[in-house]
């Protein structure tokens, strides 16, 4: 069950920012931690955060080199977002999001929107939105007028411009389009449990004309502009930003943990003296340890594939999804060791209770879901049609001609 899903002559970028930009993100973890607060009670990035991680240039990591961007590999991608989320997880989840919609936007429309949206001479835009609802889209002379209200626009406050889900009803036509953050309405609605700080707003608008160079099908898997990163299309792309976001979430949650152990570890009777908890959490080291190494080797493997010019196998595809899923519920499950150890500490606002929020809230993301789960055992136990293809978060079985 090793069907090849893609072939191309493209390569990966060898992204040669990576250690320059994680020394530059090593001088502003500590602003990004000390801010979380203040970024909470504004539900959305303070300016000298958003400012810290812009400066830094760590907003260009999914954006194709030849626009101007560094174009990291994927394990890349996955550290940067795992270091920023480990310091503060409402940043690093803003940055997933907006260099990877910002990076897709680039690689899958063409020269006249690049040209607009990535300047070689002006600021890259920064694009956030939602793709997986799919509003009204009315064709009109050279494009279409688009209608509709979304959920979870996660960055939005730090937007430029927006990609979103549209469906053209008649032709049946399933597209992303884009247009200014300006000709949309944003809703200052995001009052939730955990990630406060990301901003994921409702937004909506009406009639808004999008040119049809501002619009691609969500299924795009051959890039206008960069290397093999864009073959593997929108679903991965997310998958590594959600799996750095999982593993650094999952650290931050063990060094609150530390932090907490070694307050008490002066005190008589206090359970972190415990052998139990000492032996509970190196359960919590091994189970989000192996999590990462799980994210090392798939995530190895396709980059050798892509780096040989070859496309990446349903298997691969597929164990991708598998260790997003395994590192995000090994985050969840180190979450409720430290929520059983630290006891009535968590009761009190901080960073730690902040954490935990964040990461039940980020759990519940559709990427993670129990669905995917199902339809990757599915697939590995060898039950899956043959021919089955991902669509996006769920197995689907090739069409099969009825003509005689």
């Amino acid at each position: 069950m090793t069907t090849t899903l893609t072939s191309s002559a493209l390569r990966l970028n060898p992204g040669t920012e990576y250690d320059a930009l994680m020394e530059r993100l090593d001088g502003i973890l500590d602003l990004l931690a000390a801010n979380g607060e203040k970024n909470e009670e504004l539900g959305q990035l303070c300016d000298e955060s958003f400012n810290a991680l812009k400066d830094t240039g760590a907003f260009k990591i999914g954006i194709p080199e030849e626009l101007g961007g560094y174009e990291l590999t994927p394990t890349q991608s996955i550290s940067v977002i795992e270091k920023v989320s480990r310091a503060d997880p409402a940043s690093g989840w803003v940055l997933m999001v907006l260099q990877m919609i910002s990076g897709t936007t680039a690689a899958y429309l063409g020269e006249e929107a690049q040209q607009k949206l990535f300047p070689a001479d002006g600021d890259h835009a920064l694009v956030a939105g939602q793709g997986t609802r799919f509003c009204k889209a009315e064709a009109v002379d050279g494009g279409y007028k688009v209608t509709g209200n979304w959920f979870f626009g996660s960055g939005m406050p730090h937007a430029d411009w927006i990609h979103t889900g549209a469906i053209d009803e008649e032709t049946g036509r399933v597209m992303l389009v884009h247009f200014p953050r300006s000709e949309a309405s944003l809703d200052g609605n995001w009052d939730v449990l955990g990630l406060r700080a990301s901003g994921s707003i409702d937004y909506s608008c009406k009639e808004v004309f999008v040119p049809e160079a501002y619009v691609y099908e969500p299924n795009m898997k051959e890039p206008l502009a960069g290397g093999a990163l864009f073959k593997i299309g929108l679903a991965l792309m997310s998958g590594i930003c959600h799996t750095g976001w999982a593993l650094g979430t999952g650290r931050k949650l063990l060094d609150e943990m530390q932090k907490h152990a070694a307050k008490k570890s002066k005190q008589p009777g206090a359970s972190t003296n415990t052998d139990q908890f000492f032996a509970e959490y190196a359960k919590a080291e091994a189970r989000l340890l192996s999590a990462k190494a799980l994210v090392k080797d798939v995530w190895g493997s396709v980059e050798d594939t892509l780096n040989a010019g070859e496309g990446i196998t349903m298997e691969q595809e597929t164990l991708a999804r598998l260790a997003l899923n395994n590192a995000t519920w090994a985050a969840h499950e180190v979450s409720q060791i430290v929520h059983l150890w630290t006891a009535t500490a968590m009761a009190r606002r901080g960073d730690l209770q902040r954490t935990f929020r964040d990461i039940h809230v980020g759990t519940g993301h559709m990427t993670s879901g129990p669905v995917v789960l199902q339809e990757v055992g599915k697939y590995l136990a060898g039950l899956a049609a043959e021919g089955s293809y991902w669509n996006f978060f769920s197995l689907a079985e090739p069409e099969t001609s009825t003509e005689k």
